[in-house]
């Protein structure tokens, strides 16, 4: 069994050499502007899945794929050949969803930033409903001793 910081290592070179390997020997013209985010490898070294984005839209994304699935074996090659291990890992190719998630949580914070001005602009010159401080506020002890008739709880009865 192998330890995780050799299958961390073992991903990290993968992803650069998948990533060099398009850039200058995969010549496909259905290849679109492909970057590879990222890799990971399985704790046994045999199965790595190589995560990418691709620049464009949805037909953009479907050529490129296509295009990495017919260019797999010769990246397959390429790994085998600089890593250097005992058994060349299978590539899967898989779209990252990261720049899909990115875009949900802008539009989400966008529409918080659209309410928060709506509330902002509804409570600009608005009142308090009751008093602007509705706490209570605890009285000073000075004040509870001038007054008439009070004893302190240290003193007892007054005897004369």
């Amino acid at each position: 069994m192998t330890d995780n910081a050799r299958a961390r290592k073992l991903a990290d070179r993968i992803q650069v050499v998948v990533a060099e390997t398009l850039d200058r020997r995969i010549k496909d013209p259905r290849l679109g502007f492909v970057t590879i985010t990222d890799a990971r490898v399985t704790g046994d070294l045999r199965e790595a899945t190589v995560f990418y984005t691709v620049y464009g839209d949805d037909e953009e994304r479907a050529a490129s794929a296509a295009a990495l699935e017919s260019a797999k074996g010769v990246l397959r090659s390429e790994v085998g050949r600089q890593t250097g291990v005992r058994f060349t890992p299978t590539l899967a190719f898989v779209p990252d969803a990261l720049p899909d998630n990115a875009r949900t949580i802008e539009d989400l914070l966008d529409k918080a930033r659209a309410k928060d001005a709506e509330v902002r602009q509804v409570s600009t010159g608005a009142t308090y409903a009751g008093e602007a401080d509705p706490y209570r506020k605890p009285e000073d002890e000075d004040d509870e001793a001038d007054t008439p008739g009070s004893t302190d709880k240290n003193e007892g009865p007054a005897s004369a």
